[in-house]
């Protein structure tokens, strides 16, 4: 598949990755930083666990899989753990929900020059990989997720006194692990985009203003971030953007349309196909689809990964069709908006909720394109 003339995602019914941890693997990790069980057991609790999920995503007729991020501690933890230079510190947002209770985070912070340590996700895909039937797909933080979370104060000024030169180092650490998985025959990465999503919110963008940065410079800098790093990916590997606006224990942290964003971001950010929130008003309208190239896809994220309740198919397809007035049927895919669980913690989901959910997005791509 050629990254510049793909024109649709690679799966009708796709999702952006993470799954709900059994019972058990959340005792694993707790137990393991405890130290009361070690690596080897620990291990093989995640291997046990990751063949049960991969099997349980094809039985629903999924051609298209993950690991459910069960070796990570969050989306972007193990990254940080494994390139050096790296430590964590709290961000400057906090997540909310709609009753307005607030959940504070943390984020990566460059104390000293970075580099890979080791792979990042390479061991992830080869164990998928041997366990699947069909495509296994690999996740990795964007860029950004570097820099962004704690506004202006991202790196020691001793080891980054220049912005470019942070971002340089860092493309070099994601060219170097997407050479290792593409050597591997791994041809589905995903960014997870969370600070663009965020710039659209009003209220964000002034606090990045009050910080000394100007919103809209940032949203350059993260295109060309993604696209340094995406720089040397094979023609037929496809690469989609998930842009997010947080999710933590059915939080999140923005809101806001695309709008403000997407005549840039999708027309220059150089992917196969963006996989869009679209499973509350806080998304806004799909005006801003009417930016996005017809060499790009558009996975839209209509169900909701935070509630258990189902959306009917009807609904599904009626939002389709709305999207179709900016942008073409046959570019579109459908997925939920985020993951199940970015964190060990999860989403307040039970696994027979989240089944349920994955096969509704097998359901409604079967009704609205005829094809899963």
């Amino acid at each position: 598949m050629s990254r510049e003339t793909a024109g649709r995602p690679p799966f009708r019914a796709d999702h952006v990755g993470s799954l709900l941890r059994p019972s058990v693997l959340k005792q694993a990790f707790r137990s393991h930083a405890a130290k009361t069980i070690g690596d080897a057991e620990f291990g093989k609790l995640q291997d046990d666990c990751i063949r049960k999920a991969v099997a349980e995503q094809e039985a629903v007729g999924l051609k298209v899989v993950t690991d459910g991020e069960f070796r990570r501690g969050s989306y972007w933890g193990r990254f940080v753990d494994r390139t050096e230079g790296f430590e964590i510190r709290p961000a400057s947002f906090k997540f909310r929900n709609d009753e307005g209770h607030e959940v504070a985070f943390t984020a990566p912070y460059a104390t000293a020059k970075i580099g890979r340590r080791q792979p990042l996700a390479l061991d992830e895909y080869e164990f998928l990989h041997a366990v699947t039937k069909v495509t296994g797909k690999i996740t990795l933080p964007a860029p950004s997720t570097m820099h962004f979370y704690r506004c202006d104060d991202y790196a020691d000024k001793k080891a980054y006194a220049d912005v470019d030169a942070f971002f340089a180092d860092l493309a070099t650490v994601f060219k170097q692990e997407i050479a290792g998985l593409a050597k591997a025959g791994c041809r589905y990465i995903q960014l997870d985009e969370v600070a663009v999503a965020l710039l659209c919110d009003p209220a964000i963008r002034e606090q990045i203003k009050a910080s000394g940065s100007d919103p809209d410079a940032l949203v350059d800098l993260y295109i060309d971030s993604i696209n340094q790093a995406v720089a040397d990916c094979p023609a037929d590997m496809a690469i989609g953007v998930h842009m997010c606006r947080g999710n933590f224990k059915g939080h999140y942290l923005g809101a806001g349309g695309y709008e403000s964003v997407a005549e840039r971001f999708f027309a220059n950010t150089k992917v196969t196909h963006f996989l869009l929130e679209y499973d509350t008003p806080r998304a806004g309208d799909f005006a801003p689809l009417r930016f996005v190239p017809k060499n790009r896809g558009v996975v839209l994220g209509l169900i909701s990964s935070k509630t258990p309740a189902l959306e009917p198919i009807d609904v599904l397809k009626r939002r389709v069709d709305e999207a179709t007035r900016h942008i073409d049927l046959g570019q579109l895919a459908i997925s939920p908006q985020c993951g199940f669980a970015s964190t060990v913690a999860g989403n307040p989901l039970s696994e027979d909720d989240e089944r349920a959910k994955l096969s509704l997005i097998v359901e409604a791509a079967r009704a609205i394109w005829n094809d899963a």
